[in-house]
């Protein structure tokens, strides 16, 4: 059997080569009956458009970048595996770099992906907007969980949801918290520390800030001395992984979570479920940012200027805490 070819289908149809090629690399300029009987025909015989040979000659590769700060964050891998469903589903390959947790390599890192492919989405830089900028050059991006002027972005907010998770620590009968700052270069970090001060401050409980620490279980375990060392009776940690090294810290030292002190996560990630005693924690929509990650990138490679987006984080309260 000879090997189908656009030009073999096109003959078929009675239609141009190119009609056929448009179908395949741009549908949305062939009439609807004319694509519709080229993709059947084509999918009768077997045919495969050589992508390939397609991006030599658009120049358009058909990968995006992901840039993620810590592969072994157990926030990451999710987001990848949702940000890689979603490309799929729009035809494209992901081309994923770690930067573990070295900030200084992320320029580098950044800079050479970004030779290879579309666009990139840059998951939880912690180099300055300065730096981001420059290593995309002229690229279309996308942030995840980072807010910088003149790049879309999706985030996950958090404020009230931790406004909740501080209600609900007052219902129990806490009244002294501490903050277990994340790491100081992480935008992520500072905005639910902010939001946990203008809760306190509305709420008159009195705060103690210690850190910062690592966004790791090492970190929460270095955050867990300063906590016990402290008159607070609960903590807010920067993340669910912190969080399990603040519970493991504390019991250490003689203190068990939730009858000496209460622990507070966020994002939800595997560990806050399996962890005895159960984390409570906040929420984050993982695949719902991965999904509008890849959403927004592909407007921005197709020339738009899309608008970013907030999506809420929800408080789960579980075993972590209880009555102070």
């Amino acid at each position: 059997m000879s090997k189908v070819t656009i030009y073999s289908i096109a003959e078929e149809l009675s239609i141009s080569a190119s009609t056929v090629s448009r179908a395949f690399s741009r549908p949305e300029l062939v009439k609807a009956d004319v694509r519709d009987q080229i993709l059947n025909l084509a999918a009768q015989l077997g045919y495969q458009p050589n992508k390939t040979a397609r991006r030599l000659v658009t120049g358009v590769t058909g990968a995006i970048g992901l840039f993620v700060p810590d592969i072994t964050n157990p926030f990451m891998p999710p987001l990848v595996r949702a940000i890689q469903q979603a490309a799929v589903e729009r035809d494209s390959s992901v081309l994923l770099v770690d930067a573990e947790e070295d900030s200084k390599a992320e320029l580098g890192l950044i800079t050479r992906i970004a030779g290879q492919v579309d666009g990139m989405i840059i998951a939880s830089p912690r180099s300055p907007s300065s730096v981001i900028k420059q290593a995309v050059g002229r690229k279309p991006a996308v942030l995840v969980n980072r807010v910088m002027d003149g790049v879309p972005s999706v985030v996950c907010d958090n404020t009230s949801a931790l406004r909740e998770a501080g209600q609900h620590l007052v219902d129990l009968g806490h009244s002294t918290i501490a903050l277990l700052r994340g790491p100081s270069a992480s935008w992520a970090a500072q905005r639910r520390a902010e939001a946990v001060r203008t809760w306190a401050r509305k709420a008159e409980v009195s705060l103690i800030e210690l850190g910062p620490f690592d966004a790791s279980f090492d970190g929460g375990r270095e955050g867990a001395e300063a906590f016990a060392a402290s008159p607070a009776t609960a903590a807010f940690t920067f993340d669910d992984l912190a969080a399990c090294g603040v519970v493991a810290g504390l019991a250490e030292r003689g203190l068990w979570a939730p009858q000496h002190r209460s622990v507070i996560g966020c994002d939800d990630v595997l560990l806050a479920r399996v962890l005895t005693p159960s984390l409570t924690t906040i929420t984050a929509p993982v695949d719902e940012l991965g999904v509008t990650a890849v959403r927004l990138l592909e407007e921005a490679i197709g020339g738009a200027t899309p608008e970013s987006v907030r999506l809420p984080g929800t408080f789960v309260p579980r075993d972590s805490t209880g009555p102070a």
